[in-house]
């Protein structure tokens, strides 16, 4: 609330109007809420301190309020009524003067539509008395506003001067009803509570009452135009001189705002106006009267206001701008959504084919390698062979690209330090991008361990590396960076359900000629490439993504078309120390006497793998289902090794065979196989604890090393829950 709307707002005390004055009880006394003005308790402010400027007055003052000009008077306007007083008090002007009806409803819509009226000498017919009496009257009609300057109600002055027309009438001298009403005016200024001066028709100041000495301290005598600019804030000096005479020179109302010091120095806004007096018979302006409003609360409220505005509408931009950014990062987060569902669904595709498709790879294998045995020394049938085995190895990796893009793979996680496993890769990465590109790592001090399957990472960044190298055309520059980061919901642009905490940033930038806006939400999805038919498969990039996210980290990817493209891995910090990395093994690996046990489902994978364990040297024993080889293993023959696919059908679950094999004969080591091994014996990504894995299709070689590993081992393999 502002101070002006506190001030009004104070209850006004219940023996308003003040002062015991005739006019004063009649008022106090009236029933007011008969009429449309209502209860005094509820009069506006404006009609309050009008009506006690007007009661105070020695002259006959009438103040007509509304738009309907009810009336309200001060005593010398009541002796004025005669025997019209007291019924005319609250009555429309038009019916308390029937007999004027159309001059007074003429003069409230003119004044209420902002003129000043002025009549000299006005004739008229009023019945205020027993018999009609012919009078003349001078009127002046000013409109009251109330602080927010809107017209409310006509103040007007009545001047009869019946004795001075008829003075003049007789030729009498006039300088006496003129004297007289000088001195009225003098009075009537003086009671005012406005600065009320007067100048010229020039614009020459002649008249300040006694409130200009009160405010400024300056003589009501100093009417030098200079005297008031001196009391008119620097600021607003030019402006108010100017216009004044532009208001003099052209003869029509003049109202201007602007400060005026007072006499103890402080500076307080004020409306200043005035209406031009004109000559009736010539229209010529003869005269200026003025007042000097008080504004201070009033232009306070309003900067308050304005001040108001300016900060709501600046909270709506910020609020509109901050739902505008919600708006977009809903829109990222529900493309990010769209994404990851359809990558889902791609993923549940691939792994519902990977089984079968990698038992199909596994009998060609298989066979190759035993035919490539049967044909010896046979030089082209050996070349045959092997363009058809690097085929098959072609068709494997397509498959666990496949499985790796669908978050599929079984994961074998380890704590490693990325920085020092980049530092590892130097020569590799030389070697395979060739010495036109130069490669530059960045490792920050301090860098986190995180639990990654080695085997993915070194895949993950030589496929960035390579994609790098072919977006430079063999020539630039590789930043590959590895710091620590910390992750908050607030980055969407990386992922929408993103996880807060810290993490390992990896990144691989290249200075490529980058990837177009309108297609960079696509990299990641399988087949999709940038490059030309023939130069990639289109699932690096989509390996990548689904191993990260399998691994429980994000992939973020920033690109500018001809400035190059940075590609930010972001791996799960974890405290704990790095695991040292298993020796490797260089030697051949031979076969050996122990008796095994496969069970596999599909007859031709099962009887290429029986024979290729058997030409190892091993005991096989082979079953088509869970079912039968727990049949075997009941019967109580010794077996060494339960070598088992993962996906059986039937009933029993391989793991559930694994666990019974285990019950039966506490010493029998269990190696699982699968080309797609599903939740079985994979959760979360990850092999289960102690479970040793084969992953379809495999090499003589391969299934050699991993059958003696697993039977040297001195321990016991952990076998999962059914």
């Amino acid at each position: 609330m502002t101070l002006t709307e506190a001030v009004m707002a104070i209850p006004v005390p219940a023996s308003f109007p003040w002062g015991e004055s005739a006019m004063a009880r009649t008022i106090r006394d009236f029933d007011w809420a008969a009429t449309p003005l209502g209860p005094i308790a509820d009069w506006s402010g404006t009609l309050k301190s009008t009506l006690s400027s007007v009661l105070e007055s020695p002259l006959p003052l009438a103040l007509l309020w509304g738009k309907d000009g009810r009336l309200l008077y001060n005593d010398a306007y009541a002796a004025f009524c005669g025997d019209r007083h007291p019924a005319i008090l609250g009555q429309r002007i038009t019916d308390a003067w029937p007999e004027a009806a159309a001059f007074n409803a003429g003069v409230v819509a003119d004044v209420l539509s902002g003129r000043t009226l002025s009549f000299k000498d006005q004739r008229f017919m009023l019945h205020r008395h027993a018999e009609p009496d012919e009078v003349w009257l001078d009127l002046h009609y000013s409109v009251v506003r109330d602080r927010m300057a809107k017209p409310v109600g006509v103040l007007g002055v009545i001047m009869e001067t019946t004795g001075r027309v008829l003075l003049e009438r007789r030729q009498l001298d006039d300088s006496v009803a003129l004297k007289q009403s000088e001195t009225q005016l003098q009075a009537l200024t003086a009671a005012l509570p406005q600065i009320i001066w007067t100048a010229d028709a020039e614009g020459h100041y002649d008249f300040f009452n006694e409130r200009w000495r009160e405010l400024t301290g300056l003589s009501p005598t100093a009417t030098d135009t200079a005297l008031w600019l001196s009391v008119v804030h620097p600021e607003d000096r030019e402006a108010a001189a100017l216009q004044w005479r532009r208001a003099v020179a052209g003869g029509y109302l003049y109202q201007s705002e602007y400060r005026l010091r007072r006499a103890d120095g402080a500076w307080r806004w004020y409306l200043r106006r005035a209406l031009p007096v004109r000559d009736p018979a010539t229209s010529q302006v003869v005269r200026w009267l003025g007042t000097c409003t008080d504004i201070e609360d009033t232009v306070r409220a309003r900067m308050l206001l304005r001040q108001n505005a300016l900060d709501l509408e600046a909270r709506v931009q910020e609020r509109t701008r901050q739902l505008e950014e919600a708006q977009q990062e809903r829109l990222l987060a529900q493309e990010q959504l769209r994404q990851a569902q359809k990558m889902e669904a791609i993923g549940n595709l691939t792994g519902g084919i990977a089984h079968d498709f990698n038992n199909l790879l596994q009998v060609v294998y298989g066979s190759l390698e035993l035919l490539q045995r049967d044909v010896g020394e046979l030089p082209r049938a050996s070349q045959r062979i092997q363009h058809a085995l690097t085929a098959v190895e072609r068709g494997s990796q397509l498959a666990q690209q496949l499985l790796a893009f669908g978050r599929r793979q079984p994961l074998q996680p380890k704590v490693v330090n990325v920085g020092r496993f980049i530092l590892g890769l130097d020569d590799m990465l030389t070697r395979t991008l060739g010495e036109r590109v130069e490669v530059r790592t960045v490792i920050a001090e301090g860098l986190g361990n995180t639990l990654v399957d080695p085997g993915q990472v070194e895949n993950a960044l030589l496929n960035l590396a390579i994609n790098a190298r072919d977006a430079m055309e063999g020539e630039g520059e590789l930043v590959i960076e590895a710091r620590n980061i910390v992750l908050d919901a607030t980055d969407v642009r990386i992922h929408a359900d993103i996880v807060p905490g810290p993490y390992v940033m990896l990144s691989v930038k290249d200075t490529g000629e980058g990837i177009p806006p309108d297609i960079l939400s696509n990299v990641f999805e399988p087949f999709f490439t940038t490059k030309p038919e023939g130069r990639g498969s289109g699932l690096g990039l989509s390996m990548v993504y689904g191993f990260v996210r399998q691994s429980g980290g994000y992939v973020g990817i920033d690109s500018t078309p001809g400035a190059g493209t940075t590609v930010s891995l972001y791996l799960p910090q974890i405290m704990a120390e790095e695991e040292a990395p298993e020796p490797q093994r260089g030697d051949l690996v031979s076969g050996g006497q122990e008796t095994i046990l496969v069970v596999e489902d599909d007859e031709a994978v099962r009887s290429i793998v029986v024979e290729t364990i058997a030409a190892l040297g091993y005991k096989v024993l082979r079953a088509k289902d869970a079912q039968s080889a727990l049949m075997v293993l009941e019967s109580g023959l010794q077996i060494d090794l339960l070598f088992t696919d993962v996906v059986m059908p039937g009933p029993l679950r391989s793991t559930a065979l694994a666990e019974r094999a285990k019950q039966l004969q506490p010493s029998i080591s269990v190696l699982f196989t699968s080309g797609y091994a599903e939740n079985a014996i994979v959760h979360e990504g990850r092999l289960d604890p102690g479970v040793e894995l084969l992953s379809k299709p495999y090499t003589r070689e391969a299934l050699a090393r991993k059958l003696r590993q697993v039977l040297d081992s001195g321990r016991e393999p952990g076998v999962p829950e059914p």
